[in-house]
């Protein structure tokens, strides 16, 4: 046999390796199944496939699919589908551990891992860890809450006077620019612009803020709706992009888009900012074992916590939310 050899797919190989997931997943995998999200997510510039794969003698041991979160000579990427073949599970940790070279990546992370794997990411030196769930009540109706379910409810107090103000378009982006920010994945706005304005299912509220008539921040919404949950709406905060201490500023601004939605809670799952910046923004942060259950999955209303996993190579300044990587999209077979 052969030496094994790691590199990137090549231009019309996109058939080859959706069908060696298929034959190696447990599962048919609509992110690569279905043409709109394949296409999202993995039809790279030049239509050159976003994955790496090992190979050997002509055939697939293992395969990875990634997604830029920006345009850079140096991008940072998040981990997609990551498959091996059976008795090849060294073989994909090989591959995943060649990866950040193959695509000259300074950040690799990935949202959404399974949690007996973060052993094998911490054997390659990096974090693997449970990601945080934050939330917002707002005042229960007279039948109490009808997805939450907090064990004391608490309502902390907001301030801030920074205004949320509607970006309407991708193309209202471009002169905006980006808010300063040392988080990592480093995203830009060819990445904004294509992940919440032309993504090919949800509609997603895109914000910015202006602090002394500079841009602050951006932040990012999408509202499930009574209809959806069969009940009442809920807000989900998926993304946010600035500088930490930005986020209490819209702590009033938030709770009015809170009210103002008719949502019974805004909820956000993040790691990076400090468990201290979201409760100045007026957010309590749900633990595993505090017994409050904050429903995540809602079309149908599944009424039952959510935990989600997540690893990196660069810890320092690495920031995550909902949206990140291939996650925050709609449960379709």
């Amino acid at each position: 046999m052969s030496e094994i050899v790691f590199r990137l797919a090549r231009l019309g190989e996109d058939r080859q390796i959706i069908d060696f997931i298929n034959s190696h997943f447990d599962m048919r995998l609509p992110l690569i199944n279905r043409p709109e999200f394949y296409r999202h997510y993995y039809a790279g510039r030049g239509g050159v496939p976003q994955f790496a794969v090992a190979e050997q003698d002509g055939n697939y041991l293992s395969a990875a699919g990634y997604i830029l979160a920006n345009t850079e000579a140096r991008p940072d990427v998040w981990v997609s589908v990551w498959v091996a073949a059976k008795g090849h599970n060294g073989v994909g940790l090989e591959l995943m551990n060649a990866l950040p070279d193959l695509v000259h990546a300074e950040v690799l992370a990935c949202n959404n891992i399974r949690p007996n794997t973060c052993t094998f990411y911490r054997f390659l030196g990096w974090e693997a860890d449970r990601m945080h769930h934050y939330y917002r009540l707002a005042p229960a109706g007279p039948g109490g809450y009808q997805l939450a379910k907090p064990v004391h409810p608490i309502i902390l107090p907001v301030k801030g006077g920074l205004a949320l103000i509607r970006v309407e378009s991708a193309a209202d982006l471009i002169p905006l620019g980006m808010p300063p920010s040392v988080h990592t994945p480093r995203k830009d706005l060819w990445y904004l612009r294509r992940r919440y304005f032309h993504y090919p299912h949800f509609h997603y509220d895109f914000w910015m803020a202006r602090l002394e008539g500079k841009l602050a921040c951006y932040l990012v919404t999408r509202t499930v709706s009574a209809a959806e949950t069969g009940c009442v709406p809920v807000l989900r905060l998926v993304d946010f992009i600035g500088p930490d201490e930005a986020l209490p500023l819209l702590g009033s601004s938030l709770d009015r888009l809170l009210q103002q939605t008719g949502a019974e809670y805004i909820d956000c799952y993040n790691v990076g900012i400090p468990p201290e910046i979201w409760r100045a923004a007026g957010f309590c942060e749900r633990l595993p074992d505090d017994g409050n259950v904050i429903p995540n999955y809602l079309t149908p209303p599944l009424r039952e916590n959510t935990e989600y996993y997540y690893f990196t190579n660069k810890p320092e300044h690495f920031v995550m939310f909902k949206a990140d990587g291939d996650q925050d999209r709609p449960n379709l077979t």
